[in-house]
């Protein structure tokens, strides 16, 4: 049967395309390609998800962007801690049955949620 198999990536326009990857590779510890992207092996814990939201949710608040990004990883405490020595603390934190999830705005503005699977969400 021909259907989707997951995400294969988030494309956004961003007017200072530099500055948006220099904040990634510093806050976050993204690596970028000669070419502008970054990719991503698929990992080994968590899964990528495709999910809907209310019109008038407030999830994404205060980002005025009709979507938010999530980004699983390794080490929450250790990505908060690099990113608080760049300048940049979180918007929240929630630790619970699925891992533990922590906000960031990003300098174009946009809600990064950052996601620890919890070991029984793996895969």
């Amino acid at each position: 049967m021909a259907k989707v198999l997951g995400l294969g990536g988030v494309f956004l326009k961003i007017a200072d395309r530099d500055a948006w990857r220099d904040w990634y590779a510093r806050v976050l510890g993204v690596n970028f390609n000669d070419w502008g992207g970054a990719d991503f092996p698929y990992p080994d814990v968590g899964l990528t998800m495709l999910s809907s939201f209310a019109e008038d949710t407030d999830y994404f608040a205060p980002s005025a962007a009709p979507f938010m990004i999530n980004l699983i990883v390794d080490d929450l405490d250790g990505v908060l801690a690099k990113a608080a020595a760049a300048g940049v603390e979180p918007l929240g934190r929630q630790d619970g049955d699925y891992g533990c999830f922590a906000w960031l705005l990003d300098p174009a503005g946009l809600k990064i949620e950052l996601w620890q699977p919890a070991p029984e969400a793996a895969t």
